[in-house]
């Protein structure tokens, strides 16, 4: 039985570390190997970083300083994993992109929206905690801190977040919290290699999480 689950470990890994690797050849993206999920005496998953009060059990860097850690090099990211083998795939915010982090049945909502109307859209990942993540170009922090001015309404209204600079989203495959695992709404592919401005999008998600947020105080 431990060596069963000790190949299964060693095969997740290595999906991991050959993801990694894919993003920074394919996608150009910066990649940071964070904690991951073990399982404790009772056979519940924690989080590698061993706190009982951790707020994203295998979805997190390990260290403070870890934006010194990141990196686009694909040696780099296999050295990183070989310290590491089980680690969470983690890719900062606010460098060659920034996340909008949405409600799952919004984002769907929006999603399908913006495809009817030929919208151009980035990457979106789907995570256990029932919510999509879109990738936009950097700044759109910034931009989504003045929405009452954009869309007339207060931002602490909508259930929108925007995560740039000094920030990060846990990429496919990552296992998080709960045994689920990150995985793609929208793959990378060519055809969406060039990201979204977030005044392209903003409207569409915004309006998305205002019905929501209607449909939860009337019910």
């Amino acid at each position: 039985m431990e060596d069963s689950i000790a190949a299964l470990s060693r095969l997740a890994g290595e999906q991991l570390l050959d993801t990694a690797v894919r993003y920074v050849e394919e996608r150009h993206w910066d990649v940071l190997a964070g904690c991951w999920l073990e399982v404790d005496e009772g056979g519940a998953p924690r989080c590698s970083c061993a706190s009982g009060a951790c707020s994203a059990p295998g979805a997190h860097p390990t260290r403070p300083d870890w934006a010194a850690q990141v990196s686009g090099s694909a040696a780099a990211v296999r050295r990183m994993w070989q310290r590491q083998p089980r680690a969470s795939v983690l890719l900062p915010t606010g460098r060659t992109f920034d996340v909008i982090d949405v409600p799952e049945s919004a984002g769907f909502h929006a999603l399908a929206r913006m495809e009817r109307m030929d919208l151009p859209l980035g990457p979106v990942i789907s995570t256990p905690a029932r919510r999509l993540a879109f990738l936009v170009l950097p700044g759109a922090a910034a931009k989504v801190a003045d929405l009452p001015s954009v869309l007339g309404r207060p931002s602490g209204a909508l259930d929108l977040v925007a995560r740039g600079e000094g920030d990060w989203v846990a990429a496919p495959p990552t296992r998080m919290g709960g045994g689920g695992v990150a995985q793609w709404a929208r793959r990378p592919t060519a055809l969406n290699r060039w990201l979204p401005d977030i005044e392209e999008v903003l409207r569409p998600l915004a309006y998305a999480c205002g019905r929501q947020a209607a449909g939860a105080r009337g019910r």
